[in-house]
């Protein structure tokens, strides 16, 4: 594998905010849902973490909203792994509005959201990070992928 799928999702009525559009706090929600499925693919899916008693947990986030969702709108979330060494992972949600459930963003799709996180591989057990596992290093390393220009930047502001 050399890049992740595409995570899809649906807006719902219940996450619409009395601004009428996606409430923030769903952003965050698809993101993590995006997080669970990049888990799956890369094998740290539900009987890993039964089996080693492992998980990731993300320790920092920034997210971008960068335009307004509608209700019903066919969410797309692409995944970039922009590193994994040692214990921590980085890695990065782009969120896209779709033309249907299940598509594919076009060539020029606008980005809607972005989220970038730092996580690490932590043994539940003992309360710690700890390296991630030879299996899961060798899938996650041909999914490295340069990182997106507005990767690593910190939030800007009036002072």
């Amino acid at each position: 594998m050399t890049s992740l799928p595409l995570f899809h999702e649906t807006v719902r009525p219940e996450w619409i905010d009395y601004n009428g559009h996606l409430s923030e706090a769903f952003y965050v929600l698809v993101f993590g849902h995006a997080t669970d499925e990049m888990m799956d693919a890369t094998g740290m899916d539900a009987m890993y973490r039964a089996d080693s008693g492992c998980s990731l947990y993300t320790v920092e986030s920034h997210i971008r909203y960068l335009r307004d969702v509608p209700e019903g709108a066919h969410l797309g979330v692409r995944t970039r792994i922009l590193g994994a060494v040692g214990k921590k992972a980085h890695f990065t949600h782009e969120m896209y509005v779709l033309d249907a459930a299940n598509a594919a963003p076009d060539a020029d799709a606008a980005v809607v959201a972005t989220s970038e996180l730092l996580a690490l591989h932590v043994d539940q057990k003992a309360g710690r990070a700890v390296p991630f596992p030879e299996g899961v290093r060798d899938r996650l390393a041909p999914l490295v992928e340069t990182a997106p220009v507005w990767a690593g930047l910190s939030i800007t502001g009036v002072v």
